[in-house]
């Protein structure tokens, strides 16, 4: 009778109803996330520039283990609302175990990697000799806890694509306001410095992970996670990472970009290092609100294109692309009024990172309008399975746009030319992105006719 109910209010609930119900315990949950490293970075921040430096290095560790939480969580996730449209939960269940399970093999795999080879990594992120003592005490325990980290993520996306988005928010909303909680205890009462920061985090993570999995354990969701139910056929586990390439490719390049970010930044000093970083946490978190937006829109597309509702999806897309863009559109405004005034929350006395993190901030404010286009392009193709599109849509920010221009700009226009790549390479990709989206809706408004 529950599952009928689901069924009934993911197909038959008005849309823009439906999405924002949806949406805004996700939002939460992805604010929430951001508050995860916005907290390290406004604490540590209270430590000096190298420290500050050193989270804007880690944070290439953090996103590839979000890449991994992700790429399982939406590859399982986008399947779970689609099988779970067409009543297939049987398949549901093995999806949900495989993708969960995978994602902690692998971060595991990487932690045990990481560790041995700490330096060398840190280096290769773009570490300095200033820098590379507090990156390697905070990266240490995050790595220590990337298996419960990229887990949870798993968790998150597959409750979201069930429609249990408030489950979600419950988990990783209580882990958020623990991390606040933390950070000043462990830094400062007890003396550990950037080092605290990362064991509040960490811990802050392992609450939230066993909020999301007791809802599975008390059967509260429709799929289960028994190891039992791992596929034994590669092509279940091939179909989930061909899903998850969309966001692999969207939180993997986002790694490369940092890391390559860095390595720019670093010929202007550790205040550009430390003033992108900020820069970043800031921007991930207005981009976070469109992101949830966006994933709330997910198994509402997933969900009635596998029960073949073709009008819904039409009508879930108008209603998220009008809404994002308006709220984008206010964001970037505020965002480059106010841009040295929340610089002033992590930046004490160094008026350098002062100068360059304000002019990074507004050359992203102007792109912030025309960002919706390429998320839910992106999210769309990979809500019904069309992998390869979305994962091309989803290499654009960050990786087909993003890596060129970091090296060509700056030979251009020298420390603007760091600050604006993101920008430039976020109006290219709504123009590049565009197109699709554009034949796709005419697509859905010509099979609606011929159904209709």
């Amino acid at each position: 009778m529950e599952q009928s109910q689901q069924f009934h209010n993911m197909t038959e609930t008005p849309v823009g109803k439906l999405i924002t119900t949806l949406s805004i315990p996700t939002i939460i949950s992805m604010l929430v996330t951001s508050i995860y490293n916005m907290a390290d970075t406004f604490f540590v921040s209270k430590l000096g520039t190298s420290a500050s430096g050193a989270v804007g290095i880690v944070f290439s560790v953090m996103a590839i283990i979000q890449a991994i939480g992700f790429t399982f969580g939406m590859g399982s996730g986008s399947w779970i609302s689609r099988l779970l449209g067409a009543k297939e939960e049987e398949a549901a269940k093995e999806v949900a175990a495989t993708g969960f399970y995978s994602a902690i093999f692998l971060c595991t795999l990487m932690s045990v990697v990481g560790e041995w080879k700490m330096d060398d990594l840190m280096r290769i992120l773009g570490a300095s000799d200033t820098i590379l003592p507090y990156a390697r005490a905070y990266a240490r325990y995050i790595l220590l806890a990337a298996p419960i980290m990229a887990s949870s993520f798993v968790l998150n996306n597959i409750l979201r694509s069930e429609g249990h988005a408030k489950f979600a928010m419950i988990g990783i909303t209580t882990g958020g306001i623990l991390n606040v909680i933390l950070d000043p205890i462990f830094i400062f009462a007890f003396q550990m410095g950037i080092s605290g920061a990362a064991v509040a985090t960490a811990l802050s993570q392992m609450v939230s992970f066993l909020i999301l999995l007791s809802y599975f354990v008390m059967h509260k969701t429709t799929t289960r996670l028994g190891i039992h139910r791992i596929a034994k056929n590669p092509k279940i586990y091939f179909q989930i990472v061909k899903n998850g390439l969309p966001s692999f490719s969207r939180q993997g390049l986002a790694s490369i970009a940092s890391i390559m970010l860095n390595k720019q930044a670093m010929i202007y000093g550790d205040a550009a290092v430390a003033a992108m970083a900020i820069v970043t946490k800031i921007f991930q978190m207005m981009f976070s609100v469109l992101i949830g937006f966006g994933q709330g829109y997910q198994p509402v597309v997933g969900f009635n294109y596998g029960a073949g509702i073709m009008e819904r999806v039409k009508k879930a897309m108008k209603f998220t692309l009008k809404v994002g863009t308006i709220g984008m559109t206010t964001a970037a405004v505020v965002l480059f009024v106010t841009a040295p005034h929340l610089l002033k929350l992590f930046i004490s006395d160094d008026p350098a990172v002062m100068e360059i993190g304000t002019m990074a901030l507004r050359a992203q404010a102007i792109s912030m309008p025309l960002l919706p286009v390429g998320v839910v392009a992106n999210m769309t193709f990979q809500s019904i399975g069309k992998a390869w599109r979305a994962t091309m849509m989803s290499a654009m920010r960050q990786g087909i746009f993003f890596l060129p221009l970091i090296f060509i700009l700056p030979a251009f226009l020298g420390l603007y030319g760091v600050v604006s790549t993101q920008a430039v390479s976020d109006l290219l990709t709504a123009f590049a992105c565009a197109p699709f989206l554009v034949r796709f809706y005419k697509n859905l408004a010509e099979e609606t006719k011929a159904t209709g």
